[in-house]
């Protein structure tokens, strides 16, 4: 099953409207999709390595593009969608308590969680409730995004076949390894 999952991305990758799939993917990631767009960007660099910077500058676009969505959610309509998907991640108890420091660490928030696996939906969400300055976020945005997408993609453009004949040939453990760094992620915003 992992293999055939594996092919059907890959093969994806390939596909002539494959950059605009990822560009929705970044777009929703980052306001309410759980599915990081690395998830297809890794392959699509992987199958197309000449284009590497312009895949990570799609996902880069579409990313803090989804995240002003998220900020618009928080700031917007925070009682009627922000924190229902707050809640469903289980911080809807720690959400008055962290909106009152958050600000205070807003940056490095947005920061952060533009850079790591922890959802960068939730830091989006929150910095529209909080009311942080609109150009601080974007511009945090977009060192955080542009820092994660564009090393992925210089690291797979200048290693990428050892890194694809790795992945191919420990697909088992490379899933097994994403499945847990992810659901860590999802830990790590449930319990922090």
């Amino acid at each position: 099953m992992i293999r055939r999952f594996y092919d059907w991305v890959i093969g994806l990758a390939h596909h002539p409207h494959a950059i605009w799939v990822l560009a929705l993917v970044a777009f929703v990631e980052s306001s309410v999709f759980p599915i990081p767009p690395d998830v297809l960007m890794i392959p699509m660099i992987l199958a197309r390595p000449r284009q590497a910077w312009l895949i990570a500058g799609v996902a880069l676009i579409g990313s803090v593009l989804g995240g002003l969505l998220g900020y618009a959610i928080g700031a917007l309509a925070f009682e009627s969608l922000g924190a229902p998907i707050l809640a469903a991640m289980g911080k809807a108890d720690a959400m008055a308590e962290f909106s009152t420091r958050f600000n205070d660490f807003g940056f490095w928030a947005v920061l952060v969680a533009g850079i790591t696996p922890f959802p960068y939906k939730v830091i989006t969400i929150m910095s529209g409730w909080t009311g942080m300055p609109l150009f601080t976020f974007i511009a945090t945005s977009i060192l955080a995004r542009a820092l994660r997408f564009y090393i992925v993609a210089a690291l797979l453009w200048k290693f990428g076949p050892p890194i694809r004949d790795f992945i191919e040939k420990r697909l088992p453990l490379v899933f097994t390894v994403c499945v847990i760094l992810l659901l860590g992620g999802f830990f790590f915003v449930r319990y922090l």
